[in-house]
């Protein structure tokens, strides 16, 4: 038993969706396989590369892209959850070991890459939001210079970007972030 720690290279072709919105389809994914693994969990996504089971942490997505080619790398807290401080972590229990849930996520994400690829990014925008943190759930983006702006969500772009409304009602979209909801 462990965790597991895996990633999925997929290379870029003519006439893909914006690469940004790969992560959407590594969340969409994600998700996807943790239900085939531990089926009837409270599982919800938070922008940008978080998979919350009952409100806690219990897995990360980092994608980097290098030229034509994404790399989407995985932590999926199966058997246990490292300590965080504040955040509040989960686990699956150890229901699954890395070898049988890695196939699961392979499959999950060669589905969504051949869906991402075939169908309008709206699409995986609105399937994501399904799954993910209510419209008008309260949150703050803290940005790569240390900067914190505080709002609502308020959905998500065909690219991935969070549109977040603020205090006075204007709209600001987030490419790139950490999220704290409430």
């Amino acid at each position: 038993m462990g965790n597991f720690y895996g990633s999925t290279l997929i290379d870029l072709k003519d006439g893909d969706p914006p690469a940004p919105s790969l992560s959407l389809v590594a969340g969409l994914a994600l998700a996807e396989a943790v239900d085939h693994a531990v089926p009837d969990q409270q599982l919800m996504l938070k922008w940008p590369n978080d998979l919350l089971l009952g409100g806690a942490k219990l897995a990360g997505i980092l994608l980097e892209r290098q030229g034509h080619r994404v790399v989407a790398g995985f932590g999926v807290n199966l058997a246990a959850a490292p300590e965080a401080g504040e955040r509040r972590i989960a686990h699956l229990g150890g229901g699954i070991t890395p070898d049988a849930f890695a196939p699961l996520l392979a499959g999950a994400m060669q589905r969504m890459i051949d869906l991402w690829r075939s169908s309008p990014p709206a699409l995986f925008a609105q399937a994501w939001l399904a799954r993910a943190h209510p419209v008008g759930t309260p949150l703050a983006v803290h940005d790569e210079q240390g900067g914190r702006v505080s709002g609502t969500f308020d959905g998500i772009d065909g690219d991935g970007a969070l549109r977040l409304r603020l205090g006075d009602g204007s709209l600001r979209m987030v490419h790139a972030g950490d999220v704290t909801l409430g």
